[in-house]
């Protein structure tokens, strides 16, 4: 990346219109040194703390569970769980230059760098709870992710997740969250709008399932 700081409409076209995997990972390769600054003072990003916030609930301050922060990015949801008192957490992203980011806060057991549109390297009922915030948005996975969260999810444990607003019809959120409903994998626990980012005014669906 040259000197030249990125501006906030260059970086967030780049990653919410990213045409194909090295587009978008070239993005967050040239964004991963400033994305925390970024996101926290130019931005005013808050989904981070509603999220582990409402995990938290979700697993009524039970601290000895094992959680996946999957779509870790640069840990700044796993560092808001540590302040919550959580420590068995494992980080998932498809940046490895964010996941070199989030190794740096020493907060993670494993990191795994993989595609939320394949197959997780991960077995199923790992985790007792599985977090992934800013990652159900513009550009990155489709509602068929959701599939992989529950199965490596233990039996009644909760997952609690972020959509971007204007993203949850569109890219199919809200219909892959029915059907595994109607299912029978997982049952909702609570869904409400929260603030996003700030200075954007914008908001998200914060969602939490318990899996069947």
């Amino acid at each position: 990346m040259s000197e030249r700081r990125i501006t906030d409409t260059e970086i967030l076209n780049r990653v919410y219109n990213a045409s194909d995997h090295e587009a978008l990972m070239s993005a967050y390769r040239d964004w991963a040194e400033h994305y925390d600054s970024d996101l926290l003072d130019r931005f005013g990003y808050v989904a981070h703390v509603a999220t582990a916030k409402a995990l938290d609930e979700a697993l009524r301050g039970r601290t000895a569970a094992g959680i996946l922060d999957a779509g870790c990015g640069t840990g700044l949801v796993g560092q808001e769980l540590v302040k919550l008192g959580y420590r068995d957490i494992d980080a998932l992203d498809y940046s490895g230059d964010m996941l070199a980011q989030a190794e740096r806060k020493g907060i993670y057991g494993t990191l795994m760098q993989a595609d939320m549109k394949q197959r997780l390297p991960i077995d199923d009922h790992a985790y007792d709870a599985v977090v992934c915030t800013g990652t159900f948005t513009y550009g990155h996975v489709t509602g068929d992710a959701f599939d992989e969260l529950v199965r490596i999810t233990r039996p009644g444990g909760v997952i609690v997740f972020t959509i971007r607003e204007g993203a949850y019809e569109e890219y199919g959120y809200r219909r892959r969250m029915l059907d595994l409903e109607t299912a029978g994998s997982w049952e909702l626990v609570g869904f409400y709008d929260t603030p996003y980012q700030l200075e954007e005014g914008n908001t998200c669906k914060m969602c939490t399932y318990r899996v069947a």
